[in-house]
């Protein structure tokens, strides 16, 4: 976990020295953000790729020897969605003379996929929160109908302000590629509500870390802890950062923050989910037992 920690800290470092330095460059540039776009999601797309191969023998062994579950369902989809995402960014960012309503088309597609990347993201979460609090039906309850009340307040926005938008594309030949030349500044409000919640998750597992941390010492239980902080924390600040530049800057710029976001929780949950079915297995092996119910983080996922 320490490599990819690494990994992804220089690779966010280099997205916004990226961004930084095309905005100086193409400042008098009308075109600006077509080639800022461009050149940010095909090093988004590079990352995502490296990412994957570095993880492909751990991919490989987890698709190959875990059991098929419901959690194993919403690891692929939350692994493999991004693909998907960068792919229809690329599309947007590179297709040739397309009309304004095309534009509107994709962008909508593309924010779907975004906030379905979210949810598969923060669903992990959701269930590891609930196996912390030794399966409480109540918290899942109440943690479900807030993440549900967000999600459809976010969607709204998200999509009222699309609907409405205006849509440009370049003029000059060899510039291809769309974007979204108007703006609201409701659009923070979905980030918002992210932190929020995020931050209320992070609550919780620091509580029940509080609660137990003399009761225990399972290895599992410890790393399970470690990775909820690291992913929330992770979370409140692209969150934050996000909120700040949906205030500050155009739409076509931070634009790109908001699925850089998506794409690094998707890469978070799925990596800590295999960590912890790997450490899961050698417990398994050496035959030491959990103290939480595991059932709905890895279940069934022992092999003989």
């Amino acid at each position: 976990m320490s490599d990819s920690t690494v990994d992804i800290a220089a690779e966010r470092s280099f997205q916004f020295s990226t961004v930084c330095l095309l905005l100086v460059d193409t400042k008098a540039d009308n075109n600006g953000p077509f080639v800022c776009h461009q050149y940010i999601y095909v090093s988004m797309a590079t990352f995502w790729a490296y990412d994957y191969a570095c993880s492909l023998h751990e991919e490989c062994t987890f698709l190959l020897r875990s059991h098929w579950s419901k959690i194993k369902g919403l690891y692929i989809v939350t692994r493999y969605l991004p693909f998907i995402l960068l792919t229809t960014n690329l599309y947007l960012s590179f297709i040739p003379n397309e009309t304004p309503s095309k534009c509107r088309l994709l962008d909508n597609i593309d924010s779907g996929l975004g906030i379905l990347s979210v949810i598969c993201s923060e669903s992990f979460f959701v269930l590891r929160t609930y196996a912390l609090w030794n399966n409480n039906r109540i918290l899942l309850v109440v943690m479900l109908s807030t993440f549900l009340a967000f999600l459809i307040t976010s969607v709204s926005i998200a999509f009222a302000i699309t609907v409405p938008a205006t849509y440009a594309t370049s003029t000059i030949p060899g510039i291809t590629g769309c974007y979204q030349s108007s703006t609201s500044f409701r659009l923070f409000i979905p980030f918002l509500l992210l932190c929020a919640f995020e931050l209320g998750l992070m609550i919780l597992t620091l509580l029940r870390a509080i609660q137990s941390w003399r009761m225990t010492n399972s290895r599992l239980y410890i790393v399970l802890l470690k990775h909820n902080i690291f992913f929330y924390a992770c979370g409140l600040v692209f969150s934050v950062a996000n909120i700040f530049t949906s205030l500050l800057l155009p739409y076509s710029y931070h634009s790109m923050l908001h699925d850089f976001q998506f794409i690094i929780l998707a890469i978070l949950a799925t990596r800590m989910h295999q960590h912890l079915w790997q450490m899961s297995q050698r417990a398994h092996s050496s035959g030491t037992l959990t103290d939480i119910p595991m059932s709905d983080i890895l279940p069934a996922e022992h092999t003989a």
